[in-house]
């Protein structure tokens, strides 16, 4: 996936409104909302659709948008002037407990050396210990629409580029050509990993 934020065609309108002409003649030329905007799931579909990334909303009405290695979840939370959206994404590659100081060495690096997502080891009952990313922005007051486009836009690049950085750094992987293809592809190889798989953790 290799997206330019600047390249990214202005949605046009209000999200979730159409942007066309209601005349019954040609659409209009999309133009960019005026002022701040509030933020929602129509929205975040169509900066994805405009990506060319698969996505599916999972039991708890998350939209998440499925690799083959990990889940980017894009979540809705709070109230009125407190509302935040969350942008978490759940590392799927299985570790050990006795990988936790080496995984924790490496995630300090990223966190040191990068903006986001910060990332943190999640240790589950039996044992097995995954990795998860997260970035959140405060929408309540509304937000600039060609700020949240790019925001939006370098969190999902981040979310992939921090799969392919891991790999590399710990060589997980000796066949890493699949995590280097998804730069190219999007999230092609996402059969079957949609909906709900990470929503409890939510």
């Amino acid at each position: 996936m290799s997206v330019d934020p600047s390249a990214i065609p202005n949605f046009g309108g209000q999200p979730g409104r159409p942007s066309g002409d209601q005349s019954g003649g040609q659409p209009q030329q999309a133009r960019k909302p005026a002022g701040p905007i509030m933020p929602n799931q129509d929205l975040i579909k169509q900066l994805l659709d405009r990506m060319k990334l698969k996505y599916v909303v999972d039991k708890q009405g998350d939209l998440v948008a499925p690799w083959k290695d990990f889940r980017t979840y894009f979540m809705f939370r709070g109230e009125k002037q407190q509302r935040i959206l969350s942008v978490r994404t759940f590392y799927d590659r299985p570790h050990t407990i006795d990988d936790k100081p080496r995984l924790l060495e490496s995630v300090d690096e990223w966190n040191h050396t990068t903006l986001w997502p910060k990332v943190y080891t999640h240790t589950n009952d039996d044992g097995s210990v995954r990795l998860i990313g997260e970035v959140q922005m405060l929408i309540g007051a509304g937000v600039g629409f060609d700020h949240f486009v790019a925001s939006l836009v370098s969190w999902v690049r981040a979310s992939v580029e921090f799969d392919r950085w891991l790999v590399e750094r710990l060589g997980l992987e000796k066949d890493a050509e699949s995590a280097e293809g998804d730069e190219n592809e999007g999230n092609e190889g996402n059969e079957g990993n949609g909906g709900g798989a990470g929503g409890d953790d939510a």
